[in-house]
């Protein structure tokens, strides 16, 4: 082989490893040096994050349990059942066919659910003093009304005059009351109208006076149009809760009954507290 031969071989073999050298750069892709300049971001794929992990506080003994609503009535632990002594039932005769349309539903015999006051509760009215709007009763005496005989009979009873009549009670001082319960004449079933109680220091009725009760739907005794039901009379009375009015008098108003023009009374007890 001539020196030109030589020469051509070996300029031909440095352009075939130029070449190859070439190709390999750009099949192999060169890591790029970092600098502290400013690049364009590479976008990455964002994925939905995993649902959180709930972790009661209440396992953690270094965080304090959230605070919950108290379910629990508290006030229930200074409360009782008021305990009211029935006379014995007496129904004489057919019980009338009497239709109101303020008269309570039917309570097919069941007794009314008890009533809760405050413990020391107690009864305030036996032997206090009783006067009327009718000074005179067709019978029997006031004293009968608060002297602790609840029986329906002839020595028990006490009948006021025609149309609206009250009777009250005076409690001696102040009293912070919780419950009442009125006896009519409980010997049949009879509706007695417009039965509303009130509660004042006025022994007038004047000045600051609590209605506390009230049946006079249509207000035909005056006194303002009342929310209570009217029932039937029978020998566990009428209680109702009182919420803690303050006052020395109480009194008890009626207009006639379903049989007859009469306001009869048998019984009335109050409970309270001294103040």
């Amino acid at each position: 082989m001539t020196t030109r031969g030589i020469v051509i071989c070996g300029l031909t073999g440095s352009l075939a490893i130029v070449a190859g050298w070439v190709l390999l750069q750009k099949s192999v892709p060169t890591t790029q040096k970092s600098d502290t300049s400013p690049s364009r971001p590479i976008p990455v794929r964002v994925t939905e994050p995993p649902p959180p992990v709930l972790v009661s506080v209440a396992t953690n003994p270094s965080s304090p349990a959230p605070a919950l609503p108290v379910t629990t009535d508290t006030t229930r632990k200074n409360r009782e059942r008021l305990t009211i002594k029935l006379p014995g039932p007496v129904f004489i005769g057919t019980p009338p066919d009497v239709r109101r349309a303020n008269l309570e539903p039917s309570r097919e015999g069941k007794l009314r659910d008890p009533l809760d006051v405050p413990k020391g509760t107690r009864l305030l009215s036996l032997g206090c003093k009783v006067t009327s709007s009718d000074p005179a009763p067709l019978i029997g005496e006031l004293a009968n009304i608060t002297d602790g005989d609840k029986e329906h009979d002839s020595t028990t009873c006490v009948e006021l005059g025609i149309n609206t009549q009250w009777v009250q009670l005076d409690l001696g001082t102040e009293k912070e009351i919780y419950a009442a319960c009125v006896w009519h004449c409980h010997g049949e079933a009879r509706v007695y109208n417009d039965v509303i109680c009130q509660i004042s220091n006025d022994p007038d009725f004047i000045d600051r006076v609590e209605t506390v009760f009230n049946n006079d739907h249509d207000d035909t005794s005056k006194l303002g149009i009342g929310r209570d039901k009217e029932y039937f009379e029978t020998n566990e009375g009428r209680p109702f809760a009182v919420n803690g009015v303050k006052g020395r008098y109480v009194r008890f108003y009626s207009r006639g009954n379903s049989s007859n023009t009469g306001n009869h009374y048998t019984e009335i007890e109050i409970y309270g507290k001294d103040i």
